[in-house]
């Protein structure tokens, strides 16, 4: 990966998906290669946009920069294992600056520490180059301008809803009239809530980076890592630790809202929210790297979901605070990413039946009845709860909904709704069976037997040679490759085998695979979904072409960005990252990819 950029300009004009991320399992943000902050939610990842650049990068757009005057290129990186970015700028003279940007987390008395702080700092690195600081946050997406006060080290942004404090030892009316100065010394930015900083700026902001680095290094120094493709996976375990909304235990889906999935496609969703199926993902990516932690969270949240059930019915996402109605709206004054509209806040598949949830809550919480490292292993009670969730997958298995592709149009019989319905049942039987209770398990078992053999003569088409997306249907769908992720089929059985022979002539680009082949209430979709690739990867390796594995695996490496994330789509043609950023679906891809394709610790030890 390239870390370096050089421009003849100081600014870019357009959007980009060439940026870090930053945060604390609170909130996040997200700053491009010329250290600029362009989209950050605050007091949560579905909150405000206080700054809003990647959405609108015209001078109406808010943002914080660090310019350089006569700039000429720039490197970023990450601390190493950490969530700690560095961005190093450059003038024509070879002087520069670096700004390192973090979100503090770290214990302190006994519990975690992650306030709703952004800190930046800078120290000179070369010479006494002249910077800008533009600083200007907005609210209520961007309609009103904060009005400004000014003590003695701080700066107040005062909106209706709320005030930002920006505490620093950097000259504030430089900062305020956005006047070049002299970067002569190291300088500290603390943005938060509108509270009194209780110690030292520059103490408070290198105390902070040090104790957060110390924190991330720790707990990656946990993970149970492959041997190959190390860097790859800590990053990625890393991307999918800061998507958990520590406070509750939901898990975001990405921290973005609107990113179009295709150029010109208006296929733009607000993906700050908790979908039961993407967070099951992340908790076993996780749980493969033996990091429970985010599980025994993520299970506090599910517990919750459960509890609400309707009637049996539960909706596909939530808030992150429980939410449950998330009415979808736009943002009409935003221009959208590239000038990409329409801008959504809310999203309307909460409003959806998606079948397949059931399976993957039972799913979801399956490895707390078995793992002995857990601080509150699952029980009798929790099983109970999970009976109402398989019940409800027994009523609607086979009934139409709207998929796991949430088409709003169309309603089938999917096949993956019916198969995690399945899985719920064929989870629910083992843990009956490890709790000792015999006639439950029969019992789940039978419903999951019986669900199995409809799948198999339903689903399958047999001019297609392929199991199809639904039950009668023709149309392939790359969703039917988790039949062998969730253990349904045996992945050298002649029939899955054929479908992904089928899968890869029909809906492969090279290395990339779409979703599905048929057209949507969009049409027809042009771009690849970075997780069906890697469902793709995981379904070679378990048929034993491991080789073609590897090479699909390698180029979904290079289809990174420069610090080694993942959006949502990648483009088959250009290579260009789209949808929404930075997408758990695909760093959980990345995971489980190097964890199926690395070769054993004892071949280098």
């Amino acid at each position: 990966m390239d870390n370096n950029v050089e421009s003849t300009t100081p600014l870019p004009t357009t959007s980009s998906l060439e940026v870090g991320v930053i945060g604390n399992c609170g909130f996040s943000a997200l700053v491009d290669r010329y250290a600029r902050v362009v989209w950050c939610c605050l007091p949560r990842f579905d909150g405000d946009p206080v700054f809003n650049a990647l959405l609108d990068p015209t001078a109406n757009g808010s943002l914080w920069s660090i310019e350089l005057e006569e700039f000429s290129h720039s490197e970023q990186e990450y601390q190493v294992n950490t969530a700690i970015l560095h961005t190093r700028l450059y003038d024509k003279r070879g002087q520069g600056v670096e700004v390192t940007d973090f979100a503090p987390r770290f214990l302190s008395r006994d519990r975690m520490f992650r306030p709703v702080q952004l800190i930046r700092r800078i120290r000179p690195i070369a010479g006494t180059p002249r910077l800008r600081v533009r600083l200007r946050p907005k609210f209520e997406w961007g309609l009103h301008t904060p009005t400004i006060t000014q003590g003695s080290h701080h700066i107040r942004y005062v909106g209706a809803t709320q005030t930002l404090r920006l505490t620093s030892d950097a000259p504030l009316n430089y900062v305020l009239a956005e006047t070049p100065f002299v970067a002569d010394r190291p300088m500290n930015f603390i943005l938060g809530p509108d509270e009194t900083l209780m110690g030292g700026i520059a103490d408070t902001a290198r105390s902070f980076e040090l104790e957060t680095g110390a924190y991330w290094r720790t707990w990656t120094r946990r993970l149970a890592v492959p041997l190959e493709w190390q860097d790859a996976v800590i990053r990625a375990a890393i991307t999918l630790k800061l998507s958990l909304f520590e406070d509750t235990g939901a898990i975001i889906a990405a921290m973005t809202t609107s990113v179009p999935e295709a150029p010109g496609s208006a296929r733009n969703w607000d993906y700050r929210y908790c979908w039961l199926r993407d967070a099951f993902f992340v908790v076993r990516a996780l749980n493969s790297l033996s990091e429970v932690g985010t599980m025994e969270d993520y299970l506090r949240w599910l517990t919750n979901v459960v509890a609400v059930m309707r009637e049996g019915h539960i909706q596909p996402l939530y808030g992150i605070g429980l939410e449950d109605k998330l009415t979808e709206s736009f943002v009409e004054h935003l221009p959208g990413y590239r000038g990409q509209g329409p801008v959504r806040v809310g999203n309307q598949a909460c409003e959806h039946f998606q079948h397949d949830v059931y399976g993957n809550i039972v799913l979801g919480a399956a490895q707390a009845f078995h793992d002995r490292r857990l601080f509150r292993r699952a029980g009798l009670t929790e099983f109970h709860h999970l009976e109402a969730v398989g019940e409800q997958a027994i009523r609607v298995h086979d009934k139409p909904d709207a998929g796991m592709w949430e088409l709003r149009t169309r309603a089938r019989i999917h096949t993956s709704s019916v198969l995690m319905s399945w899985a719920a049942c064929d989870r629910l039987g083992k843990i009956a069976t490890k709790l000792g209770l015999p006639d439950r398990a029969a019992y789940w078992h039978g419903h999951a037997n019986h669900m199995r053999e409809r799948v198999l003569k339903e689903a399958w088409n047999e001019r297609r040679q392929a199991f199809a997306e639904s039950f009668g249907g023709q149309d392939l769908d790359a969703s039917v490759l988790l039949m062998a992720e969730v253990g349904f089929i045996d992945p050298k059985d002649p029939r899955f085998v054929s479908t992904v022979d089928a899968l890869e002539k029909h809906l492969c680009d090279g290395p990339f695979m779409r979703r599905y082949e048929a057209p949507d209430d969009f049409g027809r979709p042009e771009v690849a979904f970075n997780v069906c690739s890697f469902w793709h990867i995981d379904a070679l390796s378990r048929i034993g072409r491991k080789q073609q594995a590897r090479e699909v695996f390698e180029a979904m490496l290079k289809a990174r960005n420069h610090l080694g994330l993942l959006s949502e789509d990648t483009h088959p043609v250009t290579g260009e990252m789209w949808g929404n950023f930075p997408q758990t679906y695909s760093m959980v891809g990345l995971i489980n990819g190097a964890v199926r394709l690395s070769a054993p610790w004892d071949t280098a030890i």
